[in-house]
C-alpha cells in the first residue's frame, strides 16, 4: 500500500504532539513538512530527527503556512492536519478551501488518537478562548490539592520557540529555570506564577516523555494537572476536566475552533471575570453552556486584582502593558492592566501605538483591534529590546504591567511601574472546593501516594 503524503498545519505545539502520537512510527504515512503560523520565526527551521523518529533521518522542514498551496502540490500531498488553537471557524474553514483547492483532504484529529493516559489521576484546565483565566484557575485547583498534603505535578501546553532537541523535556522548578531554558515571554508568563508558588511545572515538546517524567517527579506526585494553552483540548486523558469561559467575549464559546470541543468535553465549566462583565453577557455564556455541555457543573467566578504600588496609579497618565497572546490572537482589547487602571481612577490610558518601534509597529499592524494598550511580545531577543524600547519611548507618568510574570526582572524600564496580579475568586456554589474534594475521594488520594 503506497504512504500517504502529509501535511501537518501548525503553530509550534498541536502540530508537533499529534505527529508524534499519530504519525512518528506509523508506516502508512509520509509527513512530508510542517506549516507554522501565529508564532514569529517558527518557519525555516526542521524538526528534527532526533525527534522524528526513524522512519525520518533527515528531520521534517517547516515552511510558511502561505506556502500551502505550492507546497501541496510540490510535495504530492494527500492530506493536511489542521493541527492549532484559538481560531474562529470561517478562519477554520478558510484554510480547509484552500486545501481542497489544492487538490488534499482537509482533516481534525480528535482526542481518541491524541490523548495519553496518564498512571495519576489527572485534572485538566482548559478554554474557550485565550485570556479567560486558565492559569489563575489552574493555580487556585494546585493551591487547593496542596492544602490537602497532596503532590501535584503541572504540565503546561507546549511553547517550544527554540531548540526543539534542547527543549524536548523541560522541568521548571526555580525562577532560575526560566533563564536556563531560554524562555520567552509568553513562556515565563505561563511558568512563573507556578515555579514563584514552589509549584513544579513541566513542559517541552514529547509529551509522552514530558508525562513519564512528571509521573516520577524527583520530589513526589500524587495528581497531574493539565495547564491548557490557546483554547487546546488536553493532551492527557483527563479524570475531570474543567473548561474556563469569558464573558466578555459572550458567544465565542461555540464559534472557535477547538474551544467549542473543550466546552463539550467539560466536566466543570467555570464563568470568570464576573465582576467585570455585563448581566447579559453572563446569561449568554450561561446559556451556551446548558446548551453544549448541559451535564457540566457550573462554577461562576470573579478574577480578582491586586496591584502593588496602587499609589502610582490614580490620577495619573499611564501605560498598560497586558499579556501578548490574550490581544493578538485572543482578540481582547483590555485586560487585568486596563481594568486596574479604571478602578483605580487613571487620568489617562496612553496610546502606546505612537512610541512603538520594530516588531512591536509590526504586531499592531497585524491586530489593529488592539487599540491604546501594549502587548508584551517577546518572542526573541529582539521583540524584548522593541518592547523596552518602545515602553521607555512612552509619554507616560507610570507604567501597569499586567502580565502574569515580572517584566521588570527582564527588561530596564526608565519609570515608575507596578505589577497586577489576579487571582481567581468563586462566587457562591457549587465551587472548586467542593468539585476537588469529591475528587480526592473517588480517586482515593492520601498525602501518603507519593512517598
Amino acid at each position: 500500500m503506497e504512504k500517504k503524503n502529509i501535511i501537518i498545519i501548525g503553530a509550534a505545539g498541536r502540530d508537533f504532539h499529534n505527529f508524534n502520537t499519530v504519525y512518528r512510527n506509523n508506516e502508512a504515512y509520509n509527513v512530508v513538512a510542517f506549516t507554522a503560523t501565529q508564532i514569529p520565526d517558527i518557519d525555516g527551521r526542521k524538526y528534527p530527527s532526533e525527534l522524528a523518529g526513524e522512519l525520518y533521518p533527515e528531520g521534517i522542514p517547516i515552511y510558511s503556512q502561505d506556502q500551502l498551496p505550492e507546497l501541496i502540490e510540490e510535495l504530492d500531498v494527500d492530506e493536511c492536519i489542521f493541527a492549532y488553537s484559538d481560531i474562529g471557524y470561517e478562519d477554520v474553514m478558510g484554510i480547509g478551501a484552500i486545501v481542497n483547492a489544492a487538490g488534499a483532504n482537509f482533516t481534525l484529529l480528535g482526542s481518541k488518537g491524541t490523548q495519553l493516559k496518564s498512571n495519576k489521576p489527572v485534572i485538566s484546565v482548559c478554554a474557550v478562548r485565550t485570556g479567560t483565566g486558565k492559569s489563575q484557575t489552574s493555580r487556585k485547583i494546585i493551591e487547593t490539592l496542596l492544602e490537602h498534603d497532596l503532590k501535584v505535578v503541572a504540565i503546561r501546553h507546549p511553547m517550544p520557540y527554540g531548540d526543539l532537541n534542547a527543549q524536548r523535556v523541560q522541568r521548571f522548578a526555580t525562577v532560575e529555570d526560566l533563564k536556563k531554558h531560554n524562555c520567552t515571554i509568553e513562556e515565563m508568563e505561563e511558568y512563573e506564577p507556578h515555579v514563584a508558588r514552589g509549584n513544579i511545572i513541566y513542559a517541552g515538546v514529547d509529551y509522552a516523555d514530558i508525562l513519564a517524567a512528571a509521573e516520577n517527579d524527583p520530589d513526589g506526585c500524587d495528581v497531574i494537572l493539565w495547564d491548557g494553552g490557546n483554547n487546546d483540548f488536553s493532551f492527557i486523558k483527563p479524570d475531570l476536566a474543567v473548561t474556563v469561559l469569558d464573558p466578555h467575549r459572550p458567544g465565542h464559546e461555540l464559534k472557535y475552533y477547538p474551544g467549542e470541543v473543550s466546552l463539550r468535553t467539560a466536566d466543570v465549566s467555570i464563568i470568570n471575570k464576573i465582576d467585570s462583565a455585563t448581566k447579559e453577557a453572563i446569561e449568554i455564556v450561561e446559556n451556551n453552556i446548558k446548551f453544549a455541555a448541559p451535564a457540566s457543573t457550573i462554577i461562576k467566578a470573579e478574577s480578582k486584582i491586586t496591584v502593588d504600588n496602587p499609589e502610582i496609579v490614580a490620577g495619573k497618565r499611564v501605560l498598560v502593558v497586558e499579556d501578548g497572546p490574550t490581544l493578538t490572537h485572543g482578540e481582547m482589547k483590555i485586560g487585568a492592566g486596563s481594568v486596574a487602571a479604571e478602578r483605580l481612577g487613571a487620568k489617562e490610558i496612553v496610546n502606546a501605538k505612537p512610541f512603538a518601534v520594530g516588531t512591536i509597529v509590526d504586531t499592531y499592524n497585524k491586530y489593529p483591534h488592539i487599540g491604546n494598550i501594549l502587548p508584551a511580545m517577546g518572542y526573541g531577543e529582539q521583540q524584548l529590546k522593541d518592547l523596552e524600547e518602545t515602553i521607555n519611548n512612552a509619554d507616560c507618568d507610570a507604567v501597569i504591567i499586567g502580565t502574569p510574570m515580572d517584566l521588570t526582572r527582564i527588561i530596564n524600564i526608565n519609570k515608575p511601574s507596578t505589577r497586577v496580579h489576579y487571582d481567581l475568586d468563586e462566587v457562591g456554589n457549587p465551587n472548586l472546593g467542593e468539585i476537588l474534594k469529591g475528587f480526592i475521594q473517588e480517586h482515593e488520594l492520601t498525602k501518603s501516594n507519593s512517598l
